[in-house]
């Protein structure tokens, strides 16, 4: 006979398996009352369904916020950061647009500290870190807002914030052969020393310097997309907020 369980061949006079030592009888008697695949079937569908409401409520909860003065509020910084996007995707990356405003000040502080957090794992990832950092800062804010806040408008703007550090890193990137764009201290990266533009740097040494254009074009891509994401699932939470407030007037 051949054992259930490790299909080792062995004597039909067997009562147990000589390979992994089940008794036959006791191991094909747990077999049949065990649950039937139907059972686990709906169990498995069940299980699917609930994570699916976790996730669904985890991303579309919305706070019962019936002050009509915050709502408004929402609203209005909604309409500017919808506006804003707007004009960054609309701009070529190659004007530098979006490095001229008040965002890419914002995001220096963090592009810098991440290459102090990243410097002990060497020459390489320091200077990546600076991008790392850009990127990891608003996707934790996200994550603190859904989870710990439960604010998801909040998370929609962090969500924002996130594809406009992509779209903020295309020109760097962009700029990594020509060289032309201001760094810190006011050289640019074909009067510095190797190594300062951190693109330049990057790209060099992963073999991908001649790809620069094509990277950064990729980058502005997601960041677009990213935007574009974040104005469909603030525009949903004001919406269901508007709901709410209606229906409590």
């Amino acid at each position: 006979m051949i054992c259930p369980k490790c299909t080792f061949e062995q004597s039909d006079q067997n009562m147990e398996c000589n390979k992994c030592g089940i008794i036959f009888e006791k191991y094909l008697r747990y077999q049949r009352s065990g649950p039937s695949t139907e059972a686990l079937s709906a169990e498995y569908k069940k299980d699917k369904e609930s994570k699916w409401t976790y996730l669904k409520n985890l991303i579309f909860y919305t706070k019962p916020e019936t002050n009509p003065i915050i709502f408004s509020s929402r609203v209005v910084f909604y309409i500017i950061i919808f506006i804003w996007g707007i004009k960054f995707i609309i701009t070529p990356l190659e004007t530098n647009y979006i490095g001229e405003t008040i965002w890419h000040n914002i995001n220096l502080p963090f592009h810098e500290a991440g290459h102090v957090i990243f410097r002990p794992f060497g020459a390489f990832i320091t200077s990546l870190g600076g991008s790392l950092a850009q990127l990891l800062i608003p996707f934790i804010c996200i994550f603190v807002f859904l989870l710990k806040t439960r604010d998801t408008f909040a998370a929609s703007f962090g969500l924002w914030w996130f594809g406009e550090n992509f779209m903020d890193l295309a020109p760097y990137i962009n700029d990594a052969r020509s060289g032309t764009l201001p760094l810190l201290g006011g050289n640019t990266g074909a009067t510095s020393p190797y190594g300062f533009h951190d693109w330049e740097f990057i790209l060099n040494e992963s073999g991908l310097l001649r790809y620069d254009h094509i990277i950064a074009n990729i980058s502005y891509k997601i960041g677009t997309i990213i935007m574009i994401i974040s104005f469909i699932w603030g525009g949903y939470l004001l919406f269901k907020n508007y709901k709410i407030i209606r229906e409590s007037s």
